[in-house]
This record gives structure tokens, sequence and C-alpha cells, in this order.
């Protein structure tokens, strides 16, 4: 029987297997009732853009044997350009944080919803801090306001809000883990 595994991400079916998440769980394909109790991600990468992220650092996912059941996306600062609702989160991130450090954004984060409730959400951030504390002094993502759930997860893991802000409408909250200490 399969087991459960972290790793990076290596082949294009593992790319295949994020976006095919990204789609199941953005919000026109979930109910309200689902976008509240469960989260939901907001931004779809386009195959080739996941693997131009993952060729400069790789992504961590979850397999169950062959199959992603969950990922965190790595994207690089360099990547501030390529999706545009994200460009104003990269310039919050380079005046809030102490100069010099170095960080890497948390793309987004996301559990098919069969492997839910079983410590998938922490198990992939204790990896992909043991993957890449040694490199970066911070790891930072947004969560929407409105996306409770995910908040309250991410605040369990060791993120801290440094900053709100809206955009198109949405309200944002920045934060950040600090893997300094």
């Amino acid at each position: 029987m399969p087991t459960l595994h972290y790793k990076r991400a290596t082949t294009y079916a593992e790319l295949e297997q994020i976006r095919a998440l990204q789609i199941q769980n953005s919000i026109p394909n979930i109910t309200p009732e689902e976008k509240l109790q469960e989260g939901f991600v907001t931004v779809q990468h386009t195959v080739e853009l996941l693997e131009q992220m993952n060729n400069a650092c790789a992504h961590i996912i979850a397999k169950d044997g062959e199959t992603v059941v969950g990922f965190a996306l790595v994207m690089l600062p360099e990547f501030r350009n390529e999706i545009q609702v994200l460009a104003s989160m990269f310039d919050r991130i380079d005046s809030l944080l102490p100069n010099p450090s170095s960080y890497v954004v948390m793309g987004q984060i996301c559990v098919a919803k069969k492997y839910r409730k079983q410590g998938i959400f922490r198990g992939l951030y204790a990896f992909y801090k043991e993957e890449l504390q040694d490199q970066f002094d911070f790891l930072i993502t947004d969560v929407a306001v409105i996306n409770e759930r995910s908040m309250q997860a991410h605040e369990a893991v060791g993120f801290k809000k440094i900053d709100t802000y809206e955009e198109d409408a949405v309200v944002w909250n920045i934060i950040a883990w600090d893997w300094r200490h």
C-alpha cells in the first residue's frame, strides 16, 4: 500500500498534478461553504510557469504513491512580475523586512480534499523549512483576510502577520515565518 511522503517536485507530471489540484480548489470550483470551512486558492499558474519556478527552486509536494496530494509552491523574488496580483505584495515585503535579509515566498499551499485534517499541511511546511531554512531568513506568504481557516492554520505553524493591504477589492495579510532563530 502506498505511503505518504514529502519531496521536491522533479517531474513534469508532478507539476501537472499541482495544476490540477489548483483548479479543483479555486473559488469557481468550490461551494461557498467549502470556501469558508476549507479555504481556497486564489491564483492559478500555468504548468509552464510552475516549471520555471520549479527549475529555480523546486516546489514542495506530498505524494501518496505516485499521486500528488498536496503542494507548497516555492517562489523566489525574481518571479515577482510573473503574477500581476502578487507584484504589490513583493513591493511591500521589500519595505517590511530588515535589511539585509533573504526570503522566499510560499506561492500557494493546498491539500487534496480527501487528505485534509491528516497533518499534511504541517508536514508540507515542516519539509519546506527543513529544505530551505539554511538558504533563507524568512518564508513569506499572503492570505486573503476572508480565508480565516488558512490564516489560523498558518499562525499555528509559526507565521506572524507583518502587514495588511488591499488589492483589487481583496484585503490581504502578509505573513512571515522567521527562520533566523
